[in-house]
């Protein structure tokens, strides 16, 4: 198992090719992919030829940056995923920063330890200057994370994702949040980085 960091309750790994299966069960949710694609069924054959070779892919080219499985420390069990690296139109130094987590991870507190500590490893060893998060507007409980992280609304906008057709709410277009690393140092230095609530 190769980790690439671990927080007080996760391992945050490198994804193997052996994952396709722990992956098709958290595509498969319709709740995780609600705000994704409308929660239709997941495609396995998708997963393996696509997806998970993406994800493995990015290790070599990119490195600091990619998909990492994120495991709990307590039963070994396999949560979701975090990914932490620059969309293709951005620079390098400017990633983004997203999860897809199991219901049963939900409200525990996970996506915000994670991602925080993704957001300091990147502003404290990555070289990492601007940090991007976006979710549709809708989905409440992703931008509460966001902000918890002391990200900041940039803006509000609208793309073609075919995707998206489904999902409720995909009229109102999506939000993008942002965290320079000069906010986060910021944010660091008054203590505002508290562990995250695990209730």
């Amino acid at each position: 198992m190769q980790v690439f960091l671990e927080t007080e309750r996760l391992i945050l790994r490198r994804f193997t090719e052996n994952d396709a299966d722990a992956l098709f069960e958290l595509y498969d949710d319709p709740a995780v992919m609600k705000y994704l694609n409308g929660g239709r069924p997941a495609d396995r054959t998708e997963i393996v030829t696509l997806d998970l070779p993406a994800f493995l892919g990015y290790y070599e080219r990119f490195p600091g940056y990619g998909f990492w499985a994120a495991i709990e420390k307590s039963t070994g069990d396999f949560l979701g995923w975090f990914h932490f690296r620059p969309r293709p139109d951005d620079p390098p130094d400017e990633p983004e920063l997203g999860y897809r987590l199991h219901r049963t991870a939900w409200g525990k507190g996970y996506g915000t330890e994670g991602s925080a500590a993704l957001l300091a490893k990147g502003f404290t060893e990555l070289g990492v200057t601007r940090v991007t998060a976006s979710t549709m507007v809708v989905n409440e409980r992703s931008r509460r994370v966001m902000e918890k992280l002391g990200m900041t609304l940039v803006r509000t906008y609208f793309e073609e994702f075919p995707e998206h057709e489904r999902a409720p709410g995909s009229e109102q277009g999506d939000v993008e949040y942002a965290i320079t690393r000069e906010e986060w140092l910021a944010s660091a230095a008054s203590g505002a980085h508290e562990p995250p609530d695990q209730r």
